[in-house]
């Protein structure tokens, strides 16, 4: 009976360590001195722990278009920002704020998006404003 508890024990330990490591600090992957501001449509919006993550196409500079991600806050937090899974669909076009990736690929983490078409504007739970 003991060997059943700890091993049950040991299982909760290891899993509750899990999602804490796969976790990154704001710091880590991305740049606060690197603001930037890209428009574009909407492709997909992926409600998953730890992050939201929402996926456009953005024309660049020659006018081609560019496959960007942009990573919220958790699913709660952006939710205490107003959001719900219906606020942002798949075509929809944004101006989103926030502050690109240390590698420099076409990643960023969001603190604004704002609609186009009507103005509207939400905060995006960034980890930066956590403190993560």
């Amino acid at each position: 009976m003991k060997l059943i508890t700890l091993g049950a024990v040991l299982l909760g330990l290891a899993a509750s360590a899990m999602p804490a490591s796969a976790h990154h600090s704001f710091a880590a992957e991305f740049d606060s001195n690197k603001p930037i501001t890209i428009q574009g449509n909407v492709t997909r919006v992926g409600w998953t722990n730890p992050h939201v993550w929402v996926y456009m196409m953005v024309p660049d500079e020659e006018g081609k278009m560019v496959s960007w991600a942009f990573e919220m806050g958790a699913p709660q937090q952006v939710r205490r920002q107003g959001w719900d899974r219906n606020t942002l669909n798949t075509g929809d076009e944004i101006i989103v704020e926030g502050f690109l990736a240390r590698d420099g690929s076409t990643r960023m983490n969001a603190r604004n998006i704002t609609w186009a078409d009507t103005g509207l504007k939400l905060g995006a739970a960034s980890s930066l404003d956590n403190g993560q």
